[in-house]
Parts: structure tokens; C-alpha cells; sequence
């Protein structure tokens, strides 16, 4: 029985901060290690483009930065392909396709695109790829036929308007494509230092790569419950983000004591996130190791991702062969 095909991709924006591990890269690997799956993973640099195409220095740098982060989470190139977006030109012939279906009402009513015109006011978003980047996100999906997309929350739009696309070209043309399924996860809602989202823009993050006294001011900084201002005022571990990230690193046993111990003022927040501190770097340890391999051995990463490419450019090519039949415009006369 054939695995059914996972597909998800990030914008290469540098190093990735534990928002981007338990958000996202946890759940890749665990649908990898699955057993069932045949997962592709890519770097979305075309997508970085939709909203920095004035600032694109860095794009190649980050798109080392997060493939050294991706495998030192765990994405093992055995069982994941992973590959650039930009690398397999099938990408962009399929998104110009689509975009020939797509009606321009339906980018617009997407939710996430006033909401990001709103948050990045200080660009000028006003362009076609902007307001087109869930076609190409469409694209990346269908042209691995995918079954299932695993997303957060705010990405359900997305997936959903890829699924109307799916389902408009099936129509026009002939069933091609299966219609993807959104796999949502649990995902802790870990906040940045400062009680925001966590994010690089925001300078408030954890990146995965921080470790000894870099690691421990940033947990020493976090923000914790508002109401505790002294030592002796009993705390609310449950509206508290230290306590969020305890119950992802600490031991059960000590999970179990710091509740109390907070509600009951026993412990302060100073020593509730010196013991965090060290739980992180210890939880962390074996991602350290990855990292630090992987960054002295910068030709095994380019040659995961060159493999990658190759795998990657053989479905999408064979499936550029399938769309161009069912439209009448294969090339070979």
C-alpha cells in the first residue's frame, strides 16, 4: 500500500526559535518517524519574496541557517525529502497555470492577506505576488499530490482555498489531483520573552541555537504571571509562560512540584527559571551536538539538499507532464 504524501514547506527567515520547534518541526518529525507517510519538506524562498523581494541578501545565508536547524531537530534525509522551492522550476509553471483558474475574489476575502497588509503596514504589499502567494502556495501543495498539509490554526485559509483550486481544476480538466487534508497538532503556545508572540521581529525569541549564559539571560528575561510582583505573592502557573516551558523540558516530578510551589509562593520566579534554564540546556543537548556537527560539515548539508532536489524534481516534473495532457498544451506535437 502506497504512503500517503505530506507536504509542508518555511520561509527562510534564519535560525529558527523554539516557537518554530514545538510549533511546526515537532510535528514533521513525528509524521517522518510515522512510518506511513512519505513526507517533503521544503525552503519556501520563493515565498520569502512576497513580502521582502526589496531585501532578498540574506535569503541564501538563512536557507543554510534553518537546514542546519531542521536537521539538527531531527528531519532525517532518509525518510524526509528536503529541498528548495526555487530549485524545481516545475513550481513556477504550475503556480502561472493555476493562476489562470483562480478567481481574484477568492485571494482577496483570504483572511491572512488583510491581516498581514495590516501587520507589515511599513512594506509596500500592493503587488500581484503578494496578493497571489496562495496560488503558489497551492502549487507547492498539489504538485506532490499531496494528502495532507500539516498547519497551524491561522494557515487553515490557505489550505482551504488550495482545496477549492484543487477542486476547480479536477473539474475543468480531468481528476488529478486529491484534495488536501489539513493535519492540525497540538501545539503549546509558547510566547517570547517579552508575553508576545514569539519572533525573530520582535527580538524576544529563544533560538535553537542558544545555549550557556545566552540561554539563561534570555530565560532569566521572560515574562511571567503580572499579578506576582514579590516573592512572597502567590503566582498562577497556568497564565504563566516559565511554567508553559517547564512542562516541555522539566521532568514530570518537577512539573508537579512547581505548580504548588508557585500557587503557594514557596518558590519565586527567580528560581523557577534558573531551574528552567538548566532543563533547556539539557533538553536541548543532543540538538547542540547536531547543530554543531552539521556546521562544521557544510557539504553533507549540500548534498542532502542537492538529493533532495532530485527527488523533489522527479515527481514535479512527472506531474507537469500529467497537467500539460489534460490541458492541450503539452509541447510534443
Amino acid at each position: 500500500m502506497a504512503k500517503k504524501r505530506i507536504l509542508s514547506g518555511m520561509r527562510p527567515t534564519g535560525k529558527l526559535h523554539l516557537g518554530n520547534l514545538h510549533g511546526a518541526l515537532s510535528n514533521w518529525i513525528t509524521l517522518q518517524n510515522h512510518g506511513d507517510y512519505d513526507c517533503y519538506y521544503f525552503v519556501a524562498d520563493w515565498h520569502a519574496l512576497t513580502s521582502d523581494y526589496a531585501t532578498t541578501g540574506e535569503i541564501r545565508a538563512n536557507t543554510i541557517e534553518m537546514a542546519i536547524d531542521w536537521l539538527a531537530a531531527g528531519l532525517d534525509p532518509a525518510k524526509s525529502t528536503l529541498f528548495i522551492q526555487s530549485a524545481i522550476k516545475e513550481h513556477a509553471e504550475l503556480f502561472l497555470l493555476l493562476c489562470m483558474i483562480t478567481p481574484i475574489a477568492w485571494l482577496e476575502r483570504n483572511p491572512t492577506y488583510k491581516e498581514m497588509k495590516e501587520e507589515l503596514s511599513q512594506k509596500d504589499l500592493s503587488t500581484f505576488g503578494f496578493l497571489g502567494y496562495p496560488v503558489l502556495q497551492a502549487a507547492d501543495i498539489i504538485m506532490y499530490k499531496a494528502y495532507g498539509v500539516p498547519v497551524g490554526v491561522d494557515q487553515l485559509p490557505h489550505v482551504e482555498l488550495t482545496r477549492e483550486i484543487a477542486r476547480r481544476f479536477n473539474f475543468l480538466y480531468g481528476e488529478i489531483f486529491p484534495i488536501p487534508e489539513p493535519l492540525i497538532a497540538e501545539v503549546p503556545k509558547l510566547l517570547g520573552m517579552d508575553g508576545r508572540k514569539m519572533s525573530k521581529s520582535y527580538d524576544n525569541a529563544i533560538f535553537m541555537s542558544d545555549r550557556g549564559d545566552d540561554l539563561k539571560n534570555k530565560v532569566g528575561a521572560m515574562f511571567t504571571d503580572p499579578q506576582r510582583q514579590r516573592k512572597s505573592d502567590p503566582g498562577r502557573p497556568e497564565l504563566c509562560n516559565v511554567y508553559t516551558f517547564h512542562r516541555l523540558y522539566s521532568t514530570p516530578e518537577t512539573v508537579v512540584e512547581i505548580a504548588p510551589a508557585c500557587r503557594s509562593a514557596s518558590i519565586g520566579c527567580i528560581e523557577c527559571k534558573r531551574r528552567l534554564a538548566g532543563a533547556v540546556a539539557e533538553g536541548m543537548g543532543p540538538i547542540h551536538e547536531r547543530r554543531d556537527h552539521y556546521v562544521r560539515h557544510p557539504e553533507e548539508i549540500r548534498a542532502i539538499i542537492e538529493d533532495g532536489n532530485l527527488r523533489a524534481g522527479r515527481v514535479a516534473k512527472a506531474t507537469l507532464v500529467e497537467v500539460r495532457e489534460l490541458m492541450k498544451i503539452s509541447h510534443e506535437l
